[in-house]
């Protein structure tokens, strides 16, 4: 799966670097001083690394942690995000990171245990408060799980401190490693949809919502909370009836009873984002739908907007309870 593998000269001798090459004995190595020089520069093609990305090992120097966005979250007060790696197995044309990143390779960050320090500092700080923490911002949380570890080094910190809250973001089928572990009840798995015919069409080497459902049985069963994570909403002329038939086959197969979250957002980029992903995809109907550029964001017409927020609410409350609903309906 990765053919080269760029790593920083600070972290070559990094145990968790050995680990990660070790895996990969046929991959090309090259070393570099700063990720940076790989990542960053202007030029690159982004479609055609997306076919073959390489892997870039190095070391995330700071904010480490950072506060989550407004109008992000599940219910905390205080919220916080946190990437140990950038950029995604997946190629979800509706994904920001694609506007965002000019490389499409990965990067991983493999000193864990400065992150885990930073979030028992926060952690500590407010004893008394619950702090939720969310992975997935930057990738998906699950989907290079037996390359990463990810998962297995995180959950510790979890466990060692009650009032902070993991969120798993993910579409991933990679669950082994929590199904081998004892579940954590402060830490969820939350799985993202969109519509069965959009999810084909335009969720690129993700999983199928049936291979999703799969994998949310098997947590579930084994006792893990399970978020749901509706965002973004994606227009289709006849969206109702998607949505609904969505909503009935997840939650068919799901325990209702047992969901921690729910939550709902609109399809919102950066313009500068969206001209980009525009340029990527010249011929994806997704951009050719009902949008509008407000205040440096495109997204999709306010009267539309708040139709679809409207009708798929109402949709979700009918297997839900307000209190696990969480429509997000600030500018991100």
């Amino acid at each position: 799966m990765i053919e080269t593998i760029y790593i920083e000269e600070a972290i070559l001798h990094h145990p968790r670097t050995q680990t990660i090459v070790a895996r990969f004995p046929k991959a090309q190595q090259i070393t570099c001083k700063r990720y940076g020089e790989v990542f960053n520069p202007k030029s690159q093609n982004f479609r055609l690394q997306k076919r073959k990305p390489a892997l870039i090992l190095a070391e995330k120097y700071k904010n480490q942690v950072l506060p989550a966005p407004p109008g992000y979250g599940v219910g905390a007060k205080h919220n916080y995000y946190f990437s140990h790696m950038l950029n995604c197995l997946y190629d979800c044309r509706y994904c920001f990171l694609q506007g965002m990143y000019q490389s499409a390779n990965y990067v991983l960050f493999v000193n864990y245990e400065t992150f885990q320090g930073q979030i028992g500092e926060i952690a500590k700080a407010t004893p008394e408060q619950e702090i939720h923490f969310f992975s997935g911002y930057d990738c998906d949380s699950l989907a290079l799980e037996p390359v990463t570890g990810f998962v297995e080094a995180f959950l510790p910190v979890f466990r060692n401190h009650a009032n902070a809250w993991l969120e798993l973001r993910t579409k991933s089928t990679q669950i082994r490693s929590l199904l081998e572990t004892e579940p954590l009840s402060n830490c969820i798995v939350a799985f993202s949809f969109t519509p069965e015919v959009i999810a084909k069409h335009i969720e690129h080497r993700a999983p199928s919502i049936q291979k999703r459902l799969e994998a949310m049985e098997k947590l579930q069963q084994a006792g893990w909370p399970l978020g749901l994570r509706f965002d973004p909403m994606i227009y289709q002329p006849d969206y109702q009836n998607q949505y609904q038939a969505l909503f009935k086959k997840i939650f068919a197969r799901l325990d209702r009873e047992n969901i921690h979250s729910v939550s709902l957002g609109s399809f919102r980029l950066p313009e500068k984002f969206f001209t980009k992903l525009d340029r990527l995809y010249p011929q994806e109907e997704l951009f050719a739908g009902p949008l509008e550029k407000s205040n440096g964001m495109v997204s999709y017409e306010s009267a539309l907007e708040q139709d679809m927020f409207e009708f798929c609410s109402e949709e979700l409350l009918k297997y839900i309870s307000p209190e696990n609903f969480y429509p997000c309906t600030v500018d991100q």
